[in-house]
């Protein structure tokens, strides 16, 4: 499926966290933090606000975007203006 945001909106695959701390414990998906990282996946048509492109990193807010499921994967639509930084 295909999906183009839009206006000043950004879609974004976030990225898996680890289950499994560095000492071999599993932690189950209820207990783990949402990641605030993902990969830009689509952008919208403002070009005025939005200053990333497909296939950038970057950082969001933590309460930030909509989730939706695309193809079985876990994305956020973000407002241009939750994103806080490019991950280079």
């Amino acid at each position: 499926m295909k999906v183009k945001p839009l206006a000043d909106r950004v879609l974004v695959k976030t990225d898996k966290l680890e289950a499994k701390t560095a000492g071999g414990i599993i932690i189950p998906d209820t207990a783990q933090e949402k990641t605030q990282t993902a990969i830009v996946v689509a952008v919208g048509d403002d070009k005025e606000k939005i200053k990333v492109s497909a296939g950038q990193k970057v950082m969001f807010e933590k309460y930030a975007g909509t989730p939706v499921k695309i193809d079985g994967d876990d994305c956020l639509v973000l407002k241009a203006g939750d994103i806080i930084a490019v991950i280079e």
